[in-house]
């Protein structure tokens, strides 16, 4: 199945790795990027450094009817994508 990443770290956080193919849209600009997001047909997957805001982005777009899941830390989101 097809995913949608969505990092939700700092620009600068995500320039210094990220999953392939993931979009960046730091926490704070959710709010303001909700059009974008409800266009997103795949499922999607939120992660961050820890999955501390991963899961505070998947309580907000949740509560916004946006059906989607905290993958924690990118890290382990690459590593389940990659094998």
């Amino acid at each position: 199945m097809e995913y949608k990443i969505i990092d939700v770290r700092t620009p600068a956080e995500f320039m210094g790795g990220h999953v392939a193919d993931s979009i960046n849209i730091p926490l704070n600009e959710l709010p303001n990027r909700m059009d974008e997001i409800k266009a997103i047909t795949q499922p999607i997957i939120l992660c961050c450094a820890s999955g501390n805001r991963s899961g505070q982005a998947a309580y907000f777009l949740q509560s916004q009817g946006i059906e989607c899941e905290n993958g924690g830390s990118w890290l382990d989101v690459n590593y389940q994508m990659t094998h």
